[in-house]
């Protein structure tokens, strides 16, 4: 599933020119506007277009609370509420999955 998932989302990309301009929702936004030295136009869309792939419209609205945030991260991830249990792994699968993906310039 994983593969195929990987598979669908250097497709997208590769269809977007790459991860260039294009992307833009929650995430894309939220990466933007948390100024971290790595963050481009180009990684951010990057990580949108894998956010398109793999989290639905509320994950994505959740997971983009995570960049202003960092300490609600890390209570789901310790919640032990089955709601939140079912978010962490889909969020951990996006987020391995970008980090596989986009890589900062110059990296």
């Amino acid at each position: 599933m994983r593969y195929f998932l990987m598979i669908g989302a250097l497709a997208s990309l590769a269809a977007c020119g790459g991860g260039g301009r294009g992307a833009t929702g929650d995430i894309s936004q939220a990466c933007l506007a948390a100024n971290r030295s790595a963050a481009s136009p180009a990684l951010c869309s990057c990580i949108q277009q894998v956010a398109n792939q793999s989290l639905s419209g509320s994950d994505q609205a959740r997971a983009a609370t995570f960049f202003d945030n960092p300490q609600l991260a890390q209570d789901t991830r310790q919640s032990d509420r089955p709601g939140d249990e079912r978010f962490w792994t889909r969020y951990r699968a996006f987020s391995d999955l970008a980090s596989e993906i986009c890589q900062p310039a110059g990296v």
